[in-house]
């Protein structure tokens, strides 16, 4: 079995090859890197935006597509046509040359977080992106150009998996990063229950989609989640207001804005409301994570030092701290009014 596998370079990538080497496939990693060099894995340095594709992919059996990132923490999705047109152009060679099989990965966040989202989500609920959250936004797209490649490749497969966020040891991803940030602040709807699966586990998901040639959609978690009981005290063991929604989205606006926070505004819905998923169908075909979502959250997350206060002092921290956000809220909030009023005033013809 020859497989080819995309952003070879990247930690899911080149993990992802040395299991595959571990079995004895044969595997073709591409890169515009350089990769580590591991035994039974041809390395070859590769634009994939630029490069003549066919004679790579000529004789692969599967494609495994990870060399169209896109950053977690995107403002807007005008920047997601190099992504999406590299990732065209791996659909069209791996046609072309044949190729019966292609995996791509996604995300569970393409799901949405909608109050009214069923708990767990399993692969038939819709696909409802949060709007203003862009790299949600973008894996839906990517998915669906995916869907496109395999309907009008009548014997090629498609697997699409969709994992939660992710963590290494002591490395989590952007996203993982992201959503502890921005929930460092509680709405007070309060918050959601949350799920984290460690790199390994996935990679393993794709070798089981890999050679059980899975055609559709799956999720990728470990058993059951962490209810926010538990995430408040894994996550949040430091100072941590309750603001009302509003405040909560104000305060995400403004610091976006203003440059202080690298997370966008739209992820705050999703540490508000459920977007969980089931792994049944996973399962069922033999997977199981190795890691819980605890210990997957634990693994990925270094303690900062607020972790080593105690709780009465992050009591006393967070109540100073409420106030003092709906303070600043207020303060930028009367700021920007008056800015405008100012500007409106300026802009009055004289008489």
């Amino acid at each position: 079995m020859k497989v080819i596998v995309t952003g070879a370079a990247g930690s899911i990538g080149s993990r992802l090859c040395r299991r595959l080497a571990d079995y004895g496939v044969s595997v073709l990693a591409l890169d515009r890197e350089r990769v580590e060099t591991v035994p039974q894995v041809d390395h070859r340095v590769v634009d994939l935006a630029t490069a003549k594709l066919g004679p790579l992919f000529a004789g692969a059996d599967a494609v495994v597509h990870l060399g169209s990132p896109f950053p977690a923490d995107a403002a807007s999705t005008s920047n997601s046509a190099g992504p999406l047109a590299v990732a065209e152009r791996v659909f069209a060679a791996a046609g072309e040359s044949g190729v019966a099989h292609g995996i791509i990965l996604s995300t569970a966040m393409v799901y949405g977080a909608w109050p009214n989202n069923a708990v767990p989500l399993t692969e038939e609920a819709p696909v409802r992106p949060n709007p203003d959250f862009a790299f949600a936004v973008f894996h839906a797209e990517f998915e669906r150009r995916a869907f496109e490649w395999r309907a009008e490749n009548a014997n090629a497969t498609l697997a699409v998996l969709r994992p939660v966020p992710l963590v290494a040891d002591e490395q989590p991803s952007r996203s993982a990063r992201l959503l502890r940030s921005v929930a460092t602040v509680r709405a007070n709807e309060g918050d959601a229950p949350a799920q984290y699966l460690h790199v390994d586990d996935l990679v393993e998901a794709v070798i089981i989609a890999l050679r059980a040639h899975i055609d559709g959609v799956l999720n990728v978690s470990p058993d059951g989640w962490i209810s926010p009981e538990t995430l408040g005290a894994l996550a949040y063991p430091g100072p941590r207001p309750m603001l009302p929604r509003w405040a909560v989205d104000a305060l995400a606006r403004i610091r976006w804005r203003f440059g202080l926070a690298g997370a966008p505004p739209g992820l705050v819905a999703y540490t508000v409301h459920p977007w969980v998923v089931a792994n049944d169908r996973l399962r069922s075909l033999g997977w199981q994570a190795a890691n819980t979502n605890e210990e997957a959250y634990v693994l990925g997350h270094q303690p900062t030092q607020l972790d080593k206060l105690t709780s009465r002092r992050r009591q006393q921290i967070a109540l100073g701290v409420a106030g003092g956000v709906v303070a600043a809220i207020a303060a930028v909030t009367v700021g920007l009014v008056l800015r405008h009023r100012a500007s409106r005033r300026l802009s009055r013809p004289s008489v």
